[in-house]
């Protein structure tokens, strides 16, 4: 109990940060720019500790029950966190366009940010890393489909149609991920796993760890509820620090995509030194896909049950970079095989993404 304790110390701190940013919420927020400023940093700092431990418990139960049903763990939870602190932000936030520019921002994030990254770090480490090219090619296909539908169509459609339209959106979003879903855990769950050498165990290591699976998936789920947790109140204060700063509107969008998506980074970047790419590109392009699979059916549905629609149909801008991103990725996760030039691809595109974030288009 005491090492457990002593392990999961940031996880207590943060426990206690939470209570207290919930109690003391309405002061933070009526006490100025700059004591919400400080208070918004602070709670940020400890999302990134409570994001290291996340990141650990999803590796240790990556290694336990193979891939890719760790990552799939991972990837679930963060998306349920970003559900939840969108779903609450909306809530107070009147922006149309809030969810949307969510999902969009999260799929640059994921695909160019993470994916990109990894590659890039792994690529310049190890040279070529080698992954499973079926699960790239099925990401892929899936997620052209997934926004194309939910986020490209709708622009065409009249307004009139569009709870009948948004309802065929739900539809279409969950037959998609049920049969992703049996996919990734039935028989063809080899698309998605790929055979590293594996490190051998001392046999009271492997007891130990064998012993600790229920425990690990506890803890990586607390983490994220407390990530979920700090992430509400530090939005808040982030609002009131930067109001009247004239920061683009984007900012609160890709600020919910980066809490999310934080214990994921941390995971890839690992697997991706220790040359091990096939979680990288399970959690980076599982991630941009869970996204809009699950999601859009939320916002829809709120959507429908207030009455009035969200905008969720991209720019033309948006559209732009999503197409340039699925093209480029297509090409890139074709052959079963990444290197630093296709890294640096993605990651280029995650900067004219952020470069665009900043200009406010």
């Amino acid at each position: 109990m005491l090492r457990l304790l002593k392990d999961e110390k940031f996880l207590l701190l943060a426990l206690l940060l939470a209570v207290l940013a919930y109690a003391l919420e309405h002061s933070l927020l009526a006490g100025g720019k700059a004591v919400a400023g400080v208070a918004a940093s602070v709670l940020l700092a400890s999302i990134i500790s409570v994001s290291l431990r996340v990141a650990h418990h999803a590796e240790v139960l990556a290694e336990k029950v193979g891939e890719p049903y760790g990552t799939m763990i991972l990837t679930l939870a963060a998306v349920l966190v970003e559900v939840v602190i969108l779903a609450i932000m909306m809530g107070h936030n009147h922006s149309p366009t809030l969810a949307r520019d969510t999902i969009y921002a999260a799929v640059m994030l994921d695909m160019n940010g993470i994916l990109g990254l990894a590659a890039l770090l792994g690529g310049l480490k190890h040279g070529e890393q080698s992954y499973n090219d079926d699960s790239g090619k099925t990401y892929v296909t899936m997620i052209l489909t997934a926004v194309g539908i939910s986020m490209v169509i709708p622009e065409l459609i009249p307004a009139a149609q569009w709870k009948l339209y948004s309802l065929f959106t739900i539809g279409c979003m969950l037959m998609l991920y049920a049969l992703f879903l049996r996919m990734q855990t039935g028989q063809h769950s080899y698309f998605f796993s790929y055979n590293y050498a594996v490190r051998k165990q001392q046999p009271h290591e492997a007891d130990e760890e064998h012993g600790g699976t229920r425990g690990s998936i506890a803890l990586l789920v607390a983490g994220v509820v407390l990530i979920g947790a700090l992430a509400e109140v530090m939005s808040k204060a982030l609002d009131v620090s930067l109001e009247g700063s004239g920061v683009p509107a984007i900012v609160p969008a890709l600020l919910v995509a980066a809490i999310s998506a934080s214990p994921e980074i941390l995971t890839a970047l690992r697997a991706a030194l220790a040359n091990r790419m096939q979680p990288v590109v399970n959690i980076a392009l599982g991630a941009s896909l869970s996204t809009v699979i699950l999601t859009v059916p939320v916002i829809e549905a709120l959507a429908l049950f207030k009455g009035q629609p969200f905008q969720m149909a991209m720019t033309p801008l948006q559209t732009g970079m999503m197409f340039i991103t699925l093209v480029v990725a297509g090409f890139n996760l074709h052959d079963g095989k990444t290197n630093a030039i296709e890294g640096m691809t993605h990651f280029v595109l995650f900067a004219t993404f952020l470069m665009l974030s900043l200009m406010g288009l």
